[in-house]
């Protein structure tokens, strides 16, 4: 199925569109590592959830951020 058919509507605004650039395994946890341009984004999600997606390096994502999650510190 192409993903842009496949497309779900989400109420989560904060959506970057990047690449992958690593997937990194082991144990109950998988560390994805997404490059979205200047900079890159690593998330930690389980082993579960990267065999399922079958997420490998050079995949054209999605990273979903919800704002109850996301902390700013200032100097």
């Amino acid at each position: 199925m192409h993903p842009e058919s496949s497309r779900m509507e989400l109420s989560a605004r904060n959506q970057l569109g990047g690449t992958i650039r690593s997937v990194r395994t082991g144990g109950l946890m998988a560390e994805v590592t997404v490059e979205i341009d200047p900079t890159e984004i690593t998330a930690m999600i389980t082993e579960t959830s990267s065999n399922r997606l079958k997420l490998k390096d050079g995949d054209r994502v999605t990273v979903i951020i919800k704002s109850t999650e996301v902390m700013i510190a200032k100097g």
